[in-house]
């Protein structure tokens, strides 16, 4: 019996081959004729319809060996049918909506003031329209920026100062690094803007204006070669420290502060807080409030002249 069944089992395999080889030889004679066909069509060069590309659209589908019989095109060129074929077909029963509204001329007009006047880019122009009362996506903005070229005058001017000025600045400033045990040190530095280079540091965990006042001495002990200081704006850079940086032959230079205006990306408003001022009335024209010597501006709503 077990014999018996074996033999029953390769006669069934048998026969399932037979019909295997009988399909392929018969599907290949069809794609065989299809592709006669196109060539017997009286043209200098042959020409798929879009009869002929369904034909091989479908039988990719069906036919697993169907690039041994391609003679007349390439295979990479029946799969491109068969992605065209699908986004047709979803392009067909997909139903459009309206869409995204079009910007107001007006809105249009202030995201090229606001990129003219500043030299902002999408991000920060988002954020300052935020603040009068506009909401609109980075991707609108972007699509009516104006496209920046090359500025060899201005770039002139930028590399002829930092040539002439970046070996007499020097600045200073803290950052924070936590601890394995979760607390805090706080690291102050010197940099040498020239050179890009680091003059002195040291850490502690307690800063105080002495303690800064007797690095900026230990740093600066003989003669400087710079001529400007930089520092930020925190409450630690006293007048105390402004003294002992004059007292250096130094010029001290703070940096802009305007956390109260300035709106950063990272919390979507000013490190102080700004709430957003709408457009009063219909008459109200914006108005440009400069800002670190004009280079910035704040806007706000006032009424028209």
């Amino acid at each position: 019996m077990r014999a018996l069944a074996v033999l029953a089992l390769a006669l069934v395999r048998s026969f399932l081959a037979l019909l295997r080889s009988r399909q392929d030889q018969a599907l290949v004679e069809l794609a065989l004729r299809q592709q006669l066909e196109v060539y017997a069509r009286r043209q200098r060069r042959p020409r798929l319809s879009p009869l002929d590309r369904a034909f091989w659209v479908a039988l990719v589908r069906f036919w697993p060996r169907w690039k041994k019989a391609l003679v007349i095109v390439q295979p990479d060129t029946v799969v491109r049918w068969h992605r065209e074929g699908f986004r047709h077909y979803w392009r067909s029963i997909s139903i459009r909506g309206p869409g995204r509204p079009r910007l107001s001329q007006e809105t249009r007009d202030l995201i090229l003031r606001l990129a003219t006047e500043n030299g902002w880019r999408a991000r920060r122009i988002q954020g300052e329209l935020s603040k009068i009362g506009i909401d609109v996506s980075l991707s609108s903005i972007s699509r009516y920026l104006p496209k920046l070229g090359p500025d060899p005058d201005s770039q002139q001017r930028w590399i002829t100062f930092l040539r002439n000025h970046r070996d007499v600045i020097t600045g200073m400033d803290f950052f924070v690094v936590p601890t394995f045990r979760f607390r805090l040190l706080y690291v102050w530095f010197a940099l040498d803007h020239g050179r890009r280079r680091v003059l002195s540091f040291d850490v502690t965990s307690s800063p105080t204006a002495r303690w800064v006042n007797q690095q900026l001495r230990e740093a600066f002990s003989d003669a400087p070669p710079h001529r400007l200081l930089i520092y930020g704006n925190d409450a630690i850079f006293c007048s105390a420290i402004t003294q002992v940086i004059e007292s250096l032959g130094l010029h001290p230079q703070r940096t802009a502060h305007y956390n109260a205006e300035r709106v950063h990306s990272s919390i979507a408003d000013a490190p102080q807080g700004r709430a957003p001022e709408a457009k009063p009335y219909r008459s109200a024209r914006l108005t440009r409030l400069p800002r670190v010597g004009g280079l910035h501006g704040r806007y706000v709503w006032r009424e028209a002249a």
